[in-house]
């Protein structure tokens, strides 16, 4: 029955804002220090639309923040975003499967893949990096399938909505993803 299972990602709509940042504000404490995010530190619901709103109205080259919604079977289920965004250059990717039915069956690897190729396209990214907090297993065991390569473990200064704890800091390459997908010259020759 899994392989019948519809998985896409789609950019974020007004419509979503209010699942994604749920997400956040109806975890439980636990939950949230196991990604390692600080409550105090999350917006209220209205701060985190005015937010969000601002930035979708941007062009992407201007962007602080691209989402993507991920779903599965057409219901939304997740997100993965970017910030830290330099076109051409490099972003930071964030992996996020709010509900624990869909965990642990490939659904993360099958939606981060996407977002991958959707990512390097949108932006001509030369390289996406993802922090995920240490101890948190399910993305540091996705990323690897997918091809990024882990870089080191360090303790950076926190995010916006993070308190201070270990990354994993994983990159990967355009070239080494179009190694997975198509033929690295190809798209050299169409983005110089």
């Amino acid at each position: 029955m899994e392989s019948t299972v519809k998985r896409r990602v789609r950019e974020l709509e007004v419509r979503d804002i209010d699942l994604m940042v749920n997400y956040f504000l109806q975890a439980d404490l636990v939950f949230l220090k196991g990604m390692g995010v600080e409550p105090q530190k999350l917006p209220s619901l209205a701060e985190w639309h005015q937010l969000l709103q601002k930035d979708l109205k941007r062009p992407k080259v201007a962007k602080a923040f691209y989402y993507l919604i991920w779903e599965i079977d057409d219901e939304p289920v997740g997100h993965s975003n970017l910030n830290k965004i330099i076109c051409g250059h490099e972003a930071y990717m964030h992996l996020h499967l709010w509900q624990s039915k869909h965990r642990r069956r490939g659904h993360g690897t099958a939606l981060i893949e996407q977002s991958v190729d959707c990512y390097f396209t949108e932006f001509q990214l030369r390289t996406l990096w993802c922090e995920p907090y240490a101890l948190n297993p399910a993305p540091n065991r996705a990323l690897p399938k997918v091809g990024f390569d882990l870089i080191k473990t360090y303790e950076p200064e926190p995010g916006w909505i993070n308190y201070p704890h270990p990354v994993n800091r994983w990159g990967l390459t355009i070239e080494r993803w179009l190694r997975r997908s198509q033929d690295v010259d190809d798209w050299n020759a169409e983005n110089p």
